[in-house]
C-alpha cells in the first residue's frame, strides 16, 4: 500500500523492551532459592500491572504490549532457572550461593576488604554486595579456599585477591 494512503495514528512504533541480565549462550541459568523467589514475584506484580492497565484504548494497548515482552523474557528465565540448594554444611570452598570476603593485595583497591554473594544473573546487583557467577571475579575465586589467592583481569590491571572467608549467607544478608 502507498505511505500516502496510511494514517500517522496507524504507525506506532514497537515497544522497547529491555533485555534481562546477560547470561551467555550454553551457560546454565543457576538461581538461589532467594532469586527464584524475585523471579516468581516479579511475574507476578507484571501480572498485576498487565490486568490494571489503565489510560485511552492506545495508551492501555502500548502498556500490555510491552509488559507482554517483558513477561516472555522473564518466563523464558523462570523455565530455564536451576535452583542451586546448599548443605547445611558450611562450605569448605567458593561456591555458588556463598558469601565470599576477600582481600585485593594489588591495584587501586589494594588493602580493601570486600564482601559479598555468589548469585545468579538476574539476582546480581553491586549496590547489595551480590555478584554474579558470570562475573570475572567470581569466575577467579570459585573453588577456592580459606587463605588461597586468585587473580583476575580488570580493565589493563592483574588484581590479586586473598580469600578470608567463605560461609553460607544468613536469611537476612
Amino acid at each position: 500500500m502507498s505511505r500516502g494512503f496510511v494514517k500517522e495514528d496507524d504507525q506506532e512504533e514497537a515497544p522497547f523492551i529491555p533485555p534481562r541480565a546477560a547470561l551467555p549462550d550454553g551457560v546454565t541459568n543457576y538461581v538461589t532459592a532467594r532469586g527464584m523467589q524475585l523471579l516468581v514475584e516479579e511475574r507476578e506484580q507484571l501480572e498485576q500491572d498487565r490486568a490494571n492497565a489503565t489510560g485511552s484504548d492506545d495508551e492501555r494497548r502500548r502498556t500490555k504490549a510491552g509488559i507482554d515482552g517483558r513477561l516472555a523474557l522473564l518466563n523464558e528465565r523462570i523455565v530455564t532457572a536451576r535452583p542451586v540448594e546448599h548443605s547445611e554444611e558450611a562450605p569448605t570452598e567458593i561456591l555458588f550461593g556463598a558469601l565470599v570476603k576477600v582481600a585485593y593485595l594489588n591495584g587501586p583497591q589494594q588493602g580493601t576488604v570486600r564482601r559479598f554473594t555468589v548469585v545468579g544473573v538476574d539476582e546480581a546487583s553491586v549496590a547489595e554486595e551480590r555478584f554474579a557467577f558470570t562475573a570475572p571475579i567470581v569466575r577467579a575465586l570459585m573453588g577456592r579456599r580459606v587463605g588461597e589467592r586468585a587473580r583476575f583481569q580488570l580493565g589493563p590491571t592483574t588484581q590479586e585477591l586473598d580469600v578470608l572467608e567463605i560461609r553460607w549467607p544468613d536469611a537476612d544478608e
